[in-house]
């Protein structure tokens, strides 16, 4: 496990009174973000979310952030600040607080609903406070203050740090709709008042900076949305994120507005959106909302709203694309995907539309009609923010590097220098000393595998494996030895898996293992050890010649 920038080295000490920030998680990648601040021996947490697997990653449930930066440290750590309530910025809290579970958690109302939700289900009582835009919040040598901003969960909020050494302003996740359908926009006065006192440090959303302009109002999608419900003859079914309560309220109206019964499908589905109701934020018209184990007593004049609109393989859109749910999806049914693809998961989604479309439903997403808007500030938005703000330095945070460098360089324009636009990685490490940052080191960091029950156990060696397995195939060798002679009494026996059904393929490779075994013996080679190593080699040289394929080679040489 090395950390990003091989030519720094560990950093030194904290200088007494200054800021070290360490992002543990976020950069240069879509997920899992997790910032650790630090001031006079005490450690502060911003976000703490997982990253979803990609294709090469097989097996992975989830990857959290590296906490081993922190694990000697937990009783140092005073706090963890929630931005808001998406996954990949609450979702590791529970195997944070495996390892300590009564660290303070701040957020506001809806963020810490979700995430005692989540920790129900880990069997986790979390110490809570919950804050409000406005809101001031002393935190050990910590000042926080929120600040509202707009982005596709409600009750979103960007944070003010304030220590000795300087103010660093985070943006979390946000946008800048100004029609919202909350009518809670991006708090765009205190940003400016914040600009007027000083930012030493600006740590800003990423994701959309390399998109011109300003992103459309939520409420546009309205009329898409609207055209393609008010069109469909049988069942419409929309895929969305759970946590998406605004999108989710504007097809419940669109539903109730052309007599649709509404059914969640899907156990977050159905968890948030009851939290939302309960909370005020998700208004649902009575007797609208049907149960799906009611649904078989209505017919095709119904909404359903489910989870897996980026192809997660156990979610219900993705098993009703499989054929294994008790939806059954056939002619004349649309489903809408209203969301984005979030970078990594574009084969997977792709193939959940192919097999929907084979079934024969219709599908539409963002690519043919208008049924999605971004959560994440677009160019002309940031531009925007560096303007108010008037940062002295910028720390570009939540994306993948070409995001990264498209929002140094808004920045740059908007007149903080290129010296003082610094786009780290995860693990590089940013000491601000009297309103002065520089990079002074970085610490190892590196991806932390779920697989079912075991955490960090999987490692990119195993990972390998597992992709040559699926991708390669598997070939077994085993050769059975006289000890005195150094002959072979039995085999080669040759087994393989997912190479090819025609076991007479193997017998070329098979002279050539006896010829090589037995030229080994007369060189004085009789160790089962350095046996196994030339059969690996004569058939890896084999296969690789032959057939172009490294296939993983198992072989066992025994002694008798």
């Amino acid at each position: 496990m090395n950390h990003p920038h091989p030519d720094l080295g560990l950093p030194s000490t904290l200088v007494p009174g200054g800021l070290r920030i360490v992002a543990l998680g976020g950069l240069a990648e879509i997920g899992r973000n997790m910032t650790v601040f630090e001031t006079k021996g005490k450690l502060l947490i911003l976000d703490c979310g997982v990253l979803f697997p990609e294709d090469t990653q097989p097996g992975i449930d989830l990857i959290l952030p590296d906490f081993s930066y922190i694990r000697d440290r937990l009783d140092d750590v005073i706090g963890i600040f929630l931005t808001h309530g998406h996954e990949d910025h609450i979702g590791a809290v529970p195997y944070l607080l495996r390892q300590r579970g009564d660290i303070p958690i701040y957020g506001s109302a809806l963020t810490l609903a979700l995430l005692r939700a989540k920790l129900r289900e880990h069997r986790i009582t979390p110490l809570t406070h919950e804050v409000r835009e406005g809101g001031r919040e002393d935190v050990g040598p910590f000042e926080l203050e929120f600040v509202a901003v707009n982005h596709s969960i409600p009750d979103a909020l960007a944070v003010v740090i304030n220590t000795d050494a300087g103010r660093i302003l985070h943006t979390g996740d946000f946008k800048m709709d100004q029609l919202p359908l909350d009518g809670r926009i991006t708090d765009l006065r205190t940003f400016s008042r914040l600009g007027q006192e000083g930012v030493d440090i600006f740590m800003v959303d990423s994701t959309n900076a390399d998109v011109p302009g300003f992103l459309p109002s939520e409420r546009e999608i309205m009329p898409a949305l609207n055209r393609v419900i008010s069109s469909t003859k049988r069942r419409v079914i929309v895929a969305s994120f759970s946590s998406h309560v605004h999108r989710i309220q504007q097809v419940i109206d669109i539903a109730a507005a052309h007599g649709r019964k509404v059914v969640f499908i899907g156990r977050s589905m159905v968890r948030n959106m009851k939290i939302a109701q309960d909370m005020g934020y998700l208004t649902i018209p009575v007797g609208a909302l049907i149960d799906v184990k009611d649904l078989d007593a209505f017919d095709d004049n119904i909404v359903l709203i489910c989870t897996g609109s980026q192809g997660e393989p156990m979610a219900a859109l993705a098993r009703m694309a499989n054929g294994d749910h008790q939806i059954r999806v056939g002619d004349g049914d649309t489903v809408i995907l209203a969301s984005s693809l979030i970078p990594g998961n574009e084969n997977s989604v792709f193939r959940i539309i192919n097999e929907l479309t084979r079934f024969g439903a219709k599908v539409v997403h963002k690519a043919n009609a208008m049924v999605h808007v971004s959560g994440h500030a677009a160019a002309g938005e940031l531009l925007y923010c560096y303007n108010i703000v008037r940062p002295k330095y910028v720390i570009p945070v939540h994306g993948e590097w070409r995001h990264l460098r498209a929002n140094a360089e808004l920045a740059i324009q908007a007149g903080t220098s290129r010296a003082n636009a610094l786009i780290i990685e995860n693990g590089v490490v940013v000491d601000l000393v009297d309103h002065e940052a520089s990079v002074v080191g970085a610490v190892p960091c590196g991806f932390v595998y779920v697989d079912g029950q075991s955490i960090g156990d999987i490692t990119e060696t195993s990972l390998k494996d597992r992709r040559i397995l699926g991708e390669e195939g598997f070939i077994s060798v085993v050769v059975v030895i006289d000890s005195q002679s150094g002959k072979i009494v039995a085999g080669p026996d040759i087994h393989a898996r997912g190479f090819n059904e025609d076991m007479a393929l193997f017998d070329d490779v098979k002279l050539k293992i006896e010829k090589a075994l037995a030229n080994a013996v007369l060189d004085g080679i009789n160790g089962t050890h350095q046996l196994s190593q030339i059969v690996r080699k004569t058939v890896g040289g084999w296969v690789g010649g032959e057939h172009r394929r490294k296939p993983m080679i198992i072989p066992v040489v025994i002694e008798v």
